[in-house]
């Protein structure tokens, strides 16, 4: 409604009106408006009192005020300006990562169900693969020159002996790998040259003799169930947790390491691993009971976790959010290995303890 429709008809000038109107006084005549309603005087009109004639205006309107001007068109709807909740969104593009991932799976089950010789060396490449990966960072970001010709040569033969031999075969493996890193830098000036070794040696220990547990799985007479249940166990222990942080995820876990990690998506991965543990080892494993599994999904569940942890203070530490960009929403192939190199030690270890190597 404008100010208009507030306002009486003008008054005719004359003595009775041009009166000063005191606290005891009124001017005697009254004047109806247009809407025949009737103002006893400008101060009671301006207080909007009730007149004699029973005007319907209340004693406690307040006095009028100008119409405010027009707001610019942005403000017309302040509820409109404030910008609309986010939803949460994942960090990387999922429709890349699941697509990689089913074609990973997909190598990885085929190579499983057509020969035993094939898986492995679908881990042999993984691993060549990821030491060129982390030697790369390591000198793009830090200096520090692992020589990765050893590591790839001995990598390679780690995960064949331990395939092979067996553990023994495996450490075996490990030790000459390391001679061959000592013996390769000596090539080289001697400056940082304890530093580059030393990180060799991580190198040999942190991808291929981790990994040798995962052929070393396969070993067994039931290897193609172990190691489906391995790789199952950690994928949905990653899932449970991302599934479940991302929904009720409040209290972080290591926010200095790994600021997207919380607590509850931890408790979302062991309650995922557990069950699936259960369900693997009573249907998949000879021998296997429904009890053992929960106590493997357990720790498959706190070894992934600790394994994408201890990758991402590495990373931390060299200022990168990722490994690589080999695969498309993952990232590069250690981003992929995080959780997978520490778990498969404890599986195997559990796997020997619950129905023996065989």
């Amino acid at each position: 409604m404008n100010d208009s429709s507030w306002q009486p008809e003008p008054v005719p000038a004359g003595p009775a009106y041009d009166a000063q109107v005191g606290p005891h006084t009124r001017p005697m005549p009254i004047v109806p408006d247009a809407a025949g309603r009737d103002f006893d005087d400008r101060e009671a009109r301006d207080r909007g009192a009730v007149s004699d004639g029973g005007s319907p205006f209340r004693a406690d309107t307040p006095p009028q005020e100008p119409m405010p001007s027009p707001p610019p068109p942005h403000a017309e709807h302040p509820q409109d300006s404030s910008p609309p909740p986010q939803k949460k969104r994942a960090g990387r593009d999922l429709r890349a990562a699941i697509g990689v991932g089913v074609g990973l799976g997909a190598v990885i089950f085929a190579s499983l169900l057509i020969v035993k010789a094939v898986f492995v060396g679908v881990v042999v490449v993984a691993v060549v693969v990821g030491l060129w990966e982390l030697t790369s960072r390591l000198q793009e970001q830090k200096g520090i020159k692992a020589p990765l010709v050893p590591l790839a040569v001995g990598g390679a033969a780690m995960v064949i002996a331990g395939y092979v031999r067996g553990a023994e075969g495996a450490w075996v493996a490990m030790a000459l790998t390391v001679l061959a890193v000592l013996v390769w830098r000596m090539t080289e000036p001697p400056e940082d040259y304890l530093k580059d070794v030393t990180a060799g040696a991580f190198a040999a220990f942190y991808v291929p003799f981790l990994a040798t547990f995962v052929a070393m799985l396969l070993t067994a007479d039931d290897g193609p169930q172990r190691v489906i249940t391995f790789l199952l166990l950690t994928v949905v222990s990653d899932t449970g947790a991302y599934a479940v942080g991302w929904r009720f995820g409040k209290t972080k876990l290591a926010p200095r390491i790994s600021p997207g990690k919380t607590r509850e998506g931890l408790f979302g991965a062991v309650a995922f691993a557990m069950v699936a543990g259960a369900l693997c080892m009573e249907f998949l494993i000879d021998g296997g009971a429904w009890w053992q599994g929960l106590l493997l999904g357990l720790a498959v569940a706190v070894s992934a976790t600790l394994g994408d942890l201890g990758e991402s203070m590495i990373k931390r530490d060299l200022g990168i959010k990722d490994m690589g960009t080999l695969l498309p929403g993952h990232g590069g192939i250690m981003d992929r290995l995080d959780s997978l190199l520490p778990t498969a030690p404890v599986v195997w270890l559990l796997l020997a303890a619950f129905v023996g190597t065989g």
